[in-house]
């Protein structure tokens, strides 16, 4: 399925058809889905061609699992007011398992429920990096209010922000370049010690 759509018809008389769902939700098993009954009992495919009818969907959203709609048959005359639910949706990504189906587009591009529910991944970092992290701001912020306070003792005459650049060259040794290093052969120490542990492999 390419996008998501309303189930209008199917090939099935009832206006049953089967979905899989495993490559959205990673579930095997088969779903059933349900034609609009109005549209199921028209003659042909063709009569869909010459139907008047509206579709008022929700506002786009993750959940898979549920949808409020209605389909309204002859909006300007008598109305025939048939409530949706998600069991008359085909979501993008699900493949059609019996039959054949016709659908109406209500979602599409990034507005889909596969689209909506894919998440950015996320970089994974330990504590103890967010500390150094946090640890390294403080630090910098130190080092510009020190450069800026010999600044403020010397005087501003002549070419101040040369000395401002040195004071921060000489300070600079405030902020423990090295110690992420350290930690990064530490930690490969660590992991070579514990792969090469006879009591984990046990």
């Amino acid at each position: 399925v390419p996008t998501d759509m309303l189930l209008v018809r199917t090939t099935e008389k009832n206006g049953a058809c089967y979905i899989r769902t495993d490559q959205l939700d990673g579930e095997t098993d088969w779903k059933l889905r349900r034609a609009v009954s109005c549209t199921q009992k028209l003659q042909s495919d063709e009569s869909l061609l010459t139907l008047h009818a509206d579709v008022w969907a929700e506002k786009p959203k993750k959940d898979i699992y549920s949808f409020i709609g209605n389909f309204i048959n002859n909006p300007d005359a008598h109305q025939d007011i048939e409530s949706l639910n998600v069991d008359n949706m085909l979501w993008s990504n699900t493949v059609l398992a019996s039959g054949t189906a016709i659908g109406l587009v209500l979602y599409t591009g990034p507005e889909t429920r596969s689209v909506l529910n894919t998440n950015a991944p996320q970089t994974k970092v330990g504590r103890l990096d967010i500390e150094i992290n946090r640890l390294a701001k403080v630090l910098c912020v130190l080092l510009i209010l020190l450069s800026f306070l010999m600044i403020v003792l010397k005087g501003f005459h002549g070419l101040w922000y040369v000395y401002f650049i040195r004071f921060m060259l000489l300070f600079s040794a405030i902020i423990p370049i090295s110690l992420r290093v350290n930690l990064d052969m530490a930690k490969t120490f660590y992991s070579i010690v514990i792969m090469r542990d006879k009591v984990f492999s046990s």
